[in-house]
């Protein structure tokens, strides 16, 4: 049975458990176009298979929340503990990362089962469950759904790069028309001076690594109203970007040499003109598109031949506290980078299309504890060697995304949905 596309709605599910399975179906919802063969596929060790998703986002409810919460809970199979835990430490032993491809077993259908199981005992734990222990299990079920939202986008990166080696270049789903053809004319939004306050704040969901909120002195900056378009790159490779070492840093030039680098990630030249692969198959590069999946090497790269710069992850923070929530983000159903479109706002492009790096490392901010226990492995311990990515993609969900939200990854990575935007120092001329 096809499973229905999500409707966007103002109106959020009234219960815990009625978001639980709201997440949960929209999960499912997203494998929908596969076939069996799809699942299992680990075309890279940075990627993990489908169905391993599948199983992982349901082990860690079996784990964090079952195992602790529902009497005498019995795991399904005493192996999936091993086999679907991911950087869990102190949670056990785990299967090696990049061999995740080989488990032809347990089969498809077996995930699902597993997926059903879960769903079943974790329903009749949250519809039990009093005002007390609701008090208890909220923060757990919700870290454990929004950790399901980030596999979400994770399995569409993750099929993408599987669906790209394949010569067939198969269609994930047919890309949706968007409205806007041509990109605005890019403008320069100043922010003044000033002591501002950055992070998390209020009774909303957030993780650990976006608190606590403290105190940032920035200095007046200027921030591109719209993002880097596939247009304005091209200009950049066409003047060399790629073979001028004095535009990149030093690692950053050694990793596109040693790489082969000459273009963004999925990008590929066709009967001499640049094509891309999309979910929605190979197409030619728009030029009016965001640029997408370039690493955090070739942005700084472009900021420096475009006379910018990336800008702070505070920065980011303070311009997007002005914009609303809202963008082309993976209920839109485009799972693609596209056009901006002029909606009134000062700053376009704020939330989805690209996930945007800046300059910042991913370090933790001042006064940040992590969650005890294994659930502290979640986010601190990879403070170290990434950078800061603002803003979310069109692979994140709308209600998973906030101002606060501190992704990372290390600086050459690629195949996530990864683009530009631009800052500069001081005032506007």
């Amino acid at each position: 049975m096809l499973l229905s596309p999500p409707v966007r709605s103002e109106v959020r599910p009234d219960t815990l458990a009625e978001r639980y399975q709201t997440v949960r179906r929209f999960t499912e919802y997203l494998a929908e176009p596969l076939v069996p063969e799809d699942y299992v596929v680990q075309s890279m060790p940075d990627v993990s298979p489908t169905k391993w998703h599948l199983a992982h986002v349901s082990w860690f409810f079996e784990t964090f929340v079952l195992q602790t919460h529902f009497p005498n809970y019995r795991p399904l199979h005493p192996a999936y503990a091993y086999l679907f835990n991911s950087y869990y430490v102190q949670a056990g032993e785990r299967h090696c990362r990049a061999q995740r491809g080989y488990l032809s077993r347990p089969t498809v259908e077996e995930v699902y089962a597993y997926r059903a199981y879960v769903d079943e005992h974790m329903l009749r734990l949250l519809e039990r469950a009093d005002e007390a222990q609701h008090q208890t299990l909220r923060p757990l079920v919700e870290l454990g759904l929004h950790h399901e939202q980030q596999h979400q986008e994770l399995l569409l990166t993750d099929i993408k790069h599987v669906f790209s080696v394949n010569p067939l270049r198969p269609v994930y789903r047919k890309r949706k028309e968007s409205g806007a053809t041509t990109a605005p004319s890019l403008r320069w939004v100043s922010i003044d001076e000033g002591l501002y306050e950055i992070g998390h704040v209020g009774p909303d969901f957030c993780y650990d690594n976006e608190t606590r909120r403290h105190r940032s002195f920035l200095e007046p900056f200027q921030l591109a109203s719209r993002l880097v378009t596939n247009g304005e790159y091209l200009e950049f490779m066409n003047d060399g970007g790629y073979e001028r070492p004095e535009l990149w840093l030093s690692v950053g030039w050694a990793t596109a040499q040693a790489e082969g680098w000459n273009a963004p990630f999925y990008w590929e030249k066709q009967e001499g003109r640049w094509c891309l692969y999309s979910l929605g198959g190979s197409q030619p590069v728009d030029p009016e598109e965001p640029v997408c999946h370039v690493s955090y090497f070739e942005a700084d790269a472009f900021a420096r031949w475009a006379g910018a710069r990336l800008p702070t992850e505070q920065e980011w923070e303070i311009a997007a506290q002005q914009v609303p929530v809202s963008g082309r983000l993976v209920e839109d159903g485009h799972f693609h980078p596209t056009v901006a479109e002029e909606t009134g706002d000062d700053l376009l492009q704020m939330y989805g299309d690209v996930w945007e790096w800046t300059r910042s490392p991913y370090s933790p901010y001042p006064g940040y504890e992590p969650l005890p226990g294994a659930l502290g492995e979640y986010n601190g311990k990879f403070m170290c060697n990434q950078f800061v990515l603002r803003g979310g993609s069109c692979a994140t969900s709308e209600t998973h995304i906030r101002a606060t939200y501190r992704n990372f990854f290390p600086p050459d990575a690629t195949w996530q949905f990864m683009g530009i935007r631009l800052a500069k120092d001081g005032d506007s001329d």
